[in-house]
């Protein structure tokens, strides 16, 4: 059973930061590649940080420079440090894995970031 968990969300100021996780169970975690999408009231789900199974990192324009995408493969887990945090950045973040090899695709459930003006 492949499953994505979601956390570290929370309510912040603008300036702070957050650091959310995602633990994956189920599938071969070394061989994916991982993102973190935002879906924000009112507004399409987009791709906020991706990291491929060799590390290589790409990341929306809006947090460039502000946002950092990891990962631990011997933990099965992907990071995304969020530092000076706008409120623009309020959402729900939620964990994706993609495996290439076979086009399999799997969601987590998300966390809530809010972050307050």
């Amino acid at each position: 059973q492949v499953q994505l968990v979601e956390s570290g969300g929370g309510l912040v100021q603008a300036g702070g930061s957050l650091r959310l996780s995602c633990a994956a169970s189920g599938t071969t975690f070394i061989i994916a590649a991982m993102g973190w999408y935002r879906q924000a009231p009112g507004k399409q789900r987009e791709l906020v940080a991706a990291i491929t199974r060799r590390g290589s990192t790409d990341y929306a324009d809006s947090v460039k420079g502000r946002f950092i995408i990891s990962r631990d493969n011997a933990k099965n887990t992907v990071y995304l440090q969020m530092n000076s945090l706008k409120p623009e950045d309020t959402g729900v973040y939620v964990c994706n894995q993609v495996f290439q090899y076979n086009g399999a695709d799997y969601w987590g459930q998300g966390t809530q970031v809010t972050v307050s003006s």
